[in-house]
This record gives C-alpha cells, sequence and structure tokens, in this order.
C-alpha cells in the first residue's frame, strides 16, 4: 500500500460511503455542542420528530453568552439568559454530557474538549463553532459547521462533506526570542493569505511543531480557518500521548496502552503524496500584529503599516478600508499606536502557559493609566490553576480585571464589548469590523505576551524591547 497521511487514514475510517453527488457521509465520532448554536438545530429535531441519534458522543458547555463578572442567574441579557436555559433543557432531554456554569468544569467548548480527554487523535470532531479546528493539535480531523449540519449531526452522527485537499506546511529552524505559536500562526496567514487555505486541510509539520508544547499547537490549529482552511492537524507524537494520559474521558490501562499504539500508526508515513506542500523558515518569523481587518492583514511589530500603492493591486481596496477604518497612518511604524483596552483571553490564548507567561513578565510592572485591561482564563480549571499558582493576583496587581471563564471579547456576544473607536491589543483570533462589540471599535492581534506590553506601555510595543529577551521566550 503507498504511503498514506493521517488525513487520508481518518477520513477514509470514518467514511460511510459515496453519495451520489461525490460527497462522503463521514462519521462524526465527537459532536461538541454549546448555547449558540444548539438551540435552533434541537428545534428543527423536534419539528422532524427525532432525537439525538449517539447522546454518549456529545458534549456540551456554554461559553459565548456568559459574562464573566457577575455570573448569577438569570442573566441580565434576556436572550443569554434564555439560550443557557435552552441547552440545559435539551441536554436534560436527550442525556447530554454539560459542563454547566457550575460544575466547576465549565469553559471555552475547544478547552474543555481537550482538557478532558474527550479530543483524542483519529477522530473526527465536529462543532457549531469555526475554531473548532483547534482540535487537529491532537492528530483529530476537527471543522466547524452551521446549524442545519449540527442538526444533522445531532440526528444521523454524520455529515455529508466534500474531502478537501492538503497541504503540508513545514517550519524548521529555531524560533527567536519573543516568537510564540501565535506569531507561527500570524506569519503563515500572511504569507498564504486569508483566501490560501480555501478548499485545504493543513498538516502542521516540521521541526517548530515537533518541539511545540500541546498548548501551543492548539493555539496554531486554532487559526487555521483564518487562514481559509477547513481545518489543520499536528501528527500525533508522546508529546499528545503525555497531555493526554490520565485525563477523564482518556482510556485508562490496558486500554491506554493499545490506543497510544493505535494513535501512533496514525501519523503521516515518509513519501505520502500531497496537493501541496509549504516550507517557511521559523528564523524569518518575527513578533508578529496584525494591522488591518482581518487576520491575514499582519507585519512584523518592527515593520511599517502598508502603502497602497504598494501593495498588489488585488490588495489596494482592502488595504484602504482596513488603513480608514483603523486610522492608521500609511507608511507609519505600527509600534507605538496608542491603545485603549488589553484582552487576555479566547480559545486561542487563554490557557495556563498564557497565564503563565505573561505572570513571568508582569512583575513589577503596571498597566499604563487609561488602558482598560481584562484578563480572562479560557476554562473554569485554568482558572483555579492561575489562582493556586498566584498568577491572578499578579495580573490584579498589575492592573488587570481578573475574569471567570468564558469568550469574553474575542466576540462580545456578552457584556465585554470595545466602546466606540476604541484600540484593543487582543489575543484573540479576530480583529474583523465590529468583532470586539462596536462597529468601529479596533483590534490588533497579537500574543498574550505582546498584548501584555502594550498593556503598560500604553502603545503596540515590541515585548522584546520592554521585557528585554531574556525574559520572553518561544
Amino acid at each position: 500500500m503507498a504511503p498514506r497521511t493521517l488525513f487520508d487514514k481518518v477520513w477514509d475510517s470514518h467514511a460511510v460511503r459515496v453519495l451520489e453527488n461525490g460527497q462522503t457521509q463521514l462519521f462524526i465520532g465527537t459532536h461538541l455542542i454549546h448555547e449558540v448554536t444548539s438551540p435552533q438545530a434541537f428545534g428543527m429535531l423536534d419539528d422532524l420528530g427525532l432525537g439525538v441519534r449517539m447522546p454518549e458522543r456529545t458534549f456540551a458547555t456554554v461559553d459565548h453568552i456568559v459574562p464573566t463578572d457577575a455570573r448569577e442567574e438569570p442573566f441580565a441579557d434576556e436572550l443569554a439568559d434564555q439560550m443557557i436555559k435552552a441547552l440545559r433543557a435539551n441536554c436534560t432531554r436527550h442525556g447530554i454530557t454539560y459542563f454547566d456554569l457550575h460544575s466547576g468544569l465549565q469553559g471555552i467548548v475547544h478547552m474543555v474538549g481537550p482538557e478532558q480527554g474527550i479530543t483524542q487523535p483519529g477522530s473526527t470532531i465536529a462543532c457549531g463553532d469555526s475554531h473548532t479546528s483547534t482540535h487537529g493539535a491532537f492528530g483529530a480531523v476537527a471543522f466547524g459547521i452551521g446549524t442545519s449540519q449540527v442538526r444533522d449531526v445531532l440526528a444521523t452522527q454524520t455529515l455529508a462533506m466534500s474531502k478537501p485537499k492538503l497541504r503540508r506546511i513545514e517550519v524548521n529552524g529555531e524560533l527567536g526570542p519573543g516568537v510564540y505559536a501565535k506569531d507561527v500562526i500570524l506569519h503563515i496567514i500572511r504569507t498564504l493569505g486569508v483566501n490560501g487555505g480555501i478548499g485545504y486541510a493543513y498538516e502542521y509539520a516540521g521541526e517548530v511543531f515537533e518541539r511545540m508544547s500541546m498548548e501551543q499547537r492548539m493555539t496554531v490549529c486554532n487559526m487555521s480557518i483564518e487562514g481559509g482552511a477547513r481545518c489543520g492537524y499536528v501528527n500525533p507524537d508522546q508529546t499528545t500521548f503525555d497531555y493526554l494520559e490520565g485525563r477523564p474521558y482518556a482510556p485508562k490501562g490496558a486500554e491506554w496502552d493499545a490506543a497510544v499504539q493505535r494513535w501512533r500508526a496514525l501519523a503521516s508515513e515518509s513519501g505520502a503524496r500531497y496537493d501541496d506542500v509549504v516550507v517557511l523558515d521559523a528564523a524569518e518569523i518575527a513578533p508578529t500584529v496584525t494591522w488591518g481587518i482581518n487576520p491575514g492583514q499582519a507585519i512584523a511589530i518592527g515593520e511599517n503599516v502598508p502603502h497602497p500603492d504598494r501593495v498588489p493591486a488585488a490588495e489596494r481596496a482592502g488595504t484602504l478600508e482596513a488603513l480608514k477604518h483603523m486610522k492608521l497612518t500609511a507608511g507609519a511604524p505600527i509600534q507605538g499606536t496608542p491603545i485603549d483596552v488589553a484582552f487576555l483571553g479566547s480559545c486561542t490564548n487563554a490557557r495556563l502557559s498564557d497565564f503563565r507567561e505573561v505572570a513571568s513578565v508582569l512583575r513589577d510592572r503596571r498597566v499604563a493609566p487609561g488602558v482598560k485591561a481584562i484578563a480572562v482564563p479560557g476554562s473554569t480549571l485554568v482558572k483555579e490553576a492561575c489562582e493556586r499558582e498566584g498568577i491572578d493576583e499578579i495580573l490584579k496587581r498589575a492592573g488587570f480585571e481578573w475574569r471567570a471563564a468564558g469568550c469574553s471579547m474575542c466576540l462580545a456576544m456578552n457584556p465585554d464589548k470595545l466602546e466606540g473607536d476604541q484600540l484593543c491589543a487582543s489575543s484573540s483570533n479576530r480583529n474583523f469590523k465590529g468583532r470586539q462589540g462596536s462597529a468601529t471599535g479596533r483590534t490588533v492581534l497579537m500574543s498574550p505576551v505582546m498584548v501584555a506590553a502594550a498593556a503598560v506601555t500604553g502603545v503596540v510595543s515590541d515585548a522584546r524591547s520592554v521585557f528585554g529577551e531574556a525574559t520572553v521566550s518561544a
């Protein structure tokens, strides 16, 4: 048999049949749901007189609409209160495992799955959320779906899908000081474009990804969708197995040993065929920030904002639109741009390692006057771990507000929103117009340590200069 990729192995093992239109009916091993995209799907099931086909493969949590400060129910936002009540009722009625607000396990759906060991190599994972690609860090094929597809998975545990092409993205060499996983994925998206991945799945490979922790791999895979890819994954290895071992839903005893053997065999084989291969040099990646209104409009921290006359003709209109919205001067340095808000959070960068790194540089530092800074852990377990280690106290002393777990200001479907044209230094994943709750609000994406640097200086800054190269690590 010819050498095969992990993607081919997982796809083929979950293919139920090929449909007349050429799509594959794909079995979904794990279905994750939350309060925003599931109520309508459950309503559709009721209209059709259908139940949930495999409730044991469905897991729920609440994340998008929950307040991160006052969490008592009923919520002040009537719609948010209706959503959480609907999710709770539907999970009870259908026998679905639900990590409720006060369970001690609640959090952003893409944090809860890995924490609980629900996310495992070789599985297909679907969720009504675009950043489901996060779970690909474990060697799973994971993708976001729409509400009608949430209905389909609930009813049949399958989806009709066209198989995407596969691109291997290798990053080799050593990352420099102050260059993190967030910088790597922003650099990839900048290089290939926000539409560069359309029609593709991404396999992340090479020395840089092999050395990354699971949390760093999750950051990279999380933003695959921002580059247009259907999903992104990293081949499972010992780092993967060490992370999963002992977690609640991970196999135990002899089943664990068998699972690891099976998972090792999933990795893409030498000589496997790809539709495209991109090779990047880690040494060329610098701390990277966005300047525009999509994640591909990004530059290294030492670069200047692009000039419309010096970009390809096809990008000129988008550049002009971005400059107008962001109120930036073409050709000016991005460093020194004043900020109003600093946000640490989201399913991209709100894990324990992110907060540890920020805490390590924030000691004896203070948030600049006039800057509103909030830190929102991605899960209750991360919040508790930070509090055990005293990270919350470091952040609070520095001037950050310490919040409860949720999506928060990443998409502002809750009280955490920008006001007017405030500019936010954000560790989240999207800088679209209106994404953070204000139509005129402005977002600059960056790594958590870069957010910390912006918070204490009051301007977009190079963390290496602010904290010293010796204090920032890759």
